[in-house]
């Protein structure tokens, strides 16, 4: 099938439409990507933007909760969202001939959602669960304390769950702010992928959020640049196994030299089991379960982490080898003009098979919309990194042996 490519639709009214035309497809996809979550919360009310996003479903000027389950699961659709530092999204996948049932329901949670007190009490319990499940898994918490300490004095830092405290607190009232002050047509992208014209889609588009407010893109709540110390912590933790993660903060989504990070951390870590931390820390010794390098990229600051788990007595060992990894890297004895030129062919086959998940593809194009003013295509996302250079990558892999380092250690 060939490569779908995203179209940039601005509606009469000023909505912004990412649509993709998948003739023949039996589904469609219809959702909302805005373009705030959690960094765009004040300290009292940290935990809101994923709250609003787990109560939007909890009902409208018009509908119930009952109602707003039913009008897509009824045809056999669904209804999904999620939050993340600075986007949330709430969508549907249906039956391909139900566009307009979607794009009605998600314009009216967009602007009409009306957050029950006795709902948010119920939804409250959720998410109150599911920040103590998250505290339970090891493997997950690290990640957050570890951005928290990384990204300290920016509004990047703390848990999109926000904390136990702070949830309790939400009241409706917070929450139809939260929406009005962020669900505006300036601060969304509405997407589709589906086997409707972006002619139909557009014009239901229009119809139904023309009465949405104009607004804007929410302002900070503080520097997302300041930059914290270099830490190394160990911290005893009630897990069977050690957890580390280690990482550098890195420039953001508009800094020229992201797709060398992205790059980068593929080689070292990514998913394909010839990864050189893959093969140094697991095939090789047999040292970890698991070993992965990942990179977050933000507004204007972002960073790149490597997360393994291995017996307490060998945390020092992975450490070692890992930092050797980035040093050959930064030295060039890891990367040949051939291993480079094998790296990227691989990096790309990568991205070109995830793009085959239609979910994910469009998503990703309205995300692109929301803070690049229009979705990537392939061809530019190729020639970034085609353009790279062993140079890069090496200038790169040099700054990991400033990273800081945060280690969950099993307690005796």
């Amino acid at each position: 099938m060939a490569r779908l490519t995203p179209q940039l639709i601005v509606t009469p009214c000023g909505m912004r439409l990412v649509h993709v035309h998948a003739r023949g497809a039996a589904a469609g996809i219809f959702g909302l990507a805005v373009g705030a979550g959690s960094a765009a919360e004040t300290r009292a009310e940290e935990g809101l933007a994923h709250f609003v996003e787990h109560t939007i479903f909890k009902g409208t000027l018009r509908r119930s909760s009952w109602h707003i389950i039913n009008r897509m699961e009824s045809i056999g659709g669904e209804l999904n969202a999620y939050t993340s530092k600075e986007e949330t999204v709430v969508y549907s996948l249906f039956p391909g001939s139900n566009a307009a049932r979607a794009v009605e329901l998600i314009a009216d949670l967009a602007q009409n959602s009306q957050f029950p007190e006795r709902e948010l009490d119920k939804e409250r319990q959720v998410v109150l669960d599911e920040i103590a499940s998250y505290l339970d898994n090891p493997s997950e918490a690290i990640f957050d304390l570890f951005e928290e300490k990384l990204l300290a004095g920016t509004p990047l830092a703390h848990n999109i769950l926000g904390s136990a405290e702070t949830v309790e607190k939400l009241k409706s009232s917070d929450c139809r702010d939260f929406l009005a002050r962020n669900y505006t047509r300036d601060n969304s992208v509405a997407f589709y992928s589906g086997p409707q014209s972006a002619g139909v889609i557009a014009n239901l588009v229009d119809r139904h959020f023309a009465s949405m407010a104009e607004g804007s893109a929410p302002a900070m709540n503080a520097d997302l640049t300041a930059v914290s110390e270099r830490f190394d912590i160990a911290e005893v933790q009630p897990c069977h196994q050690a957890h580390v993660l280690t990482g550098i903060r890195t420039p953001g989504l508009h800094a020229p030299n992201r797709h060398a990070v992205a790059l980068l951390a593929n080689i070292a870590g990514g998913p394909g089991m010839n990864s050189l931390l893959n093969v140094e820390l697991r095939e090789k010794r047999g040292l970890v379960y698991n070993v992965e390098a990942s990179t977050a990229f933000f507004r204007t600051t972002g960073y790149m982490g490597v997360y393994f788990g291995c017996d307490a007595e060998d945390v020092g060992r992975c450490r070692r080898l890992c930092n050797e990894v980035f040093r050959r890297l930064a030295d060039g004895s890891a990367l040949t003009p051939y291993r480079l030129r094998a790296a990227k062919k691989q990096y790309l086959g990568q991205l070109a098979v995830a793009s085959e998940n239609r979910e994910n593809s469009v998503i990703n194009a309205a995300r692109a919309t929301l803070f690049y003013g229009k979705p990537s295509s392939h061809a530019e996302i190729e020639a970034n990194i085609e353009a790279i250079s062993a140079a890069q990558i090496a200038t790169e892999a040099s700054a990991f042996a400033e990273a800081s380092v945060l280690a969950f250690i099993p307690a005796e």
